[in-house]
């Protein structure tokens, strides 16, 4: 059991470091691309006012030099440029701008824990950043539905509850077939709990099989597909969280993972299986 979680364990080390290093080494070119970007637009508006100023001194030339330059003007399309280049201008900045937020969504996704340092964290934001962390494993599968509920800060640790949320959505896009289905993630507060939802239509988990699937390395995948790891780590996280996942499924129908987690952390002996 000490070998498979420290498996675990190295698992989630390896994807936090990871994570935080990709957003380390892109958000510095980004930082001055993003900064060159503005700059490069004040050039071209002087530019562009610069031209205007020309084709108004135009009709004043002498008649060869106007001839060509209205030949160069037509040949380089003018007009078309003078319209097309604010609009490129506009898609690469946003372009840009996607990048930062991907940047900081691996920042948050990868917050170092390693010193198992509690903090207080928005679980909200917390889904939105691994959602589109694991966009490209969602966006052809199936569409995602958010039902938050009105829930307050949990104190946490918030990049393995990240981790947890990751597995759960990963597992839900691959338990969906053929025909798009469909994800839902429900949050809500009970009492001095909240719970979070993550709900699929895909194939469900056969009675042989529902429970196994905490069980380190067990996995119905292909070969190369998983490793079995996912929801054993989810488990042991969620118990160091002195919570508790539930599991609700039914076979071609669907299933529904249900994380319930403290709102508030108390500090005490790491439950057992935890890793």
């Amino acid at each position: 059991m000490a070998q498979q979680q420290l498996v675990q364990s190295e698992k989630l080390a390896s994807i936090g470091e990871l994570a935080a290093g990709v957003a380390h080494e892109i958000n510095n070119p980004i930082g001055y691309i993003f900064s060159n970007f503005g700059t490069l637009q004040s050039y071209l508006d002087q530019l562009f006012d610069m031209l205007a100023v020309y084709q108004a001194a135009e009709a004043s030339a002498p008649p060869d030099l106007a001839l060509a330059l209205a030949a160069k003007r037509a040949e380089i399309d003018l007009d078309f440029l003078r319209d097309d280049i604010p609009s490129l201008m506009r898609e690469s900045k946003e372009g840009i701008v996607r990048v930062r937020h991907i940047v900081q969504d691996l920042k948050d996704f990868s917050r170092t824990d390693a010193s198992q340092e509690w903090g207080w964290a928005n679980l909200h934001a917390g889904i939105d950043s691994t959602l589109n962390i694991v966009a490209n494993e969602v966006k052809y599968k199936a569409d995602v539905i958010k039902e938050y509920g009105s829930i307050p800060e949990i104190e946490c640790l918030p990049s393995q509850i990240n981790q947890v949320i990751m597995n759960l959505i990963v597992n839900a896009a691959h338990a969906i077939g053929e025909q798009r289905g469909r994800i839902t993630l429900r949050t809500g507060l009970d009492g001095d709990e909240v719970w979070v939802e993550v709900a699929d239509n895909g194939s469900g988990i056969s009675r042989e099989n529902l429970s196994r699937i905490f069980d380190p390395f067990f996995t119905t995948k292909a070969i190369g597909k998983g490793t079995g790891l996912g929801l054993s780590l989810a488990y042991g996280i969620v118990q160091k969280h002195h919570g508790r996942i539930e599991v609700d499924t039914e076979l071609d129908k669907g299933t529904c993972f249900r994380i319930v987690l403290p709102v508030r952390h108390v500090p005490g002996e790491t439950p057992e299986g935890a890793p």
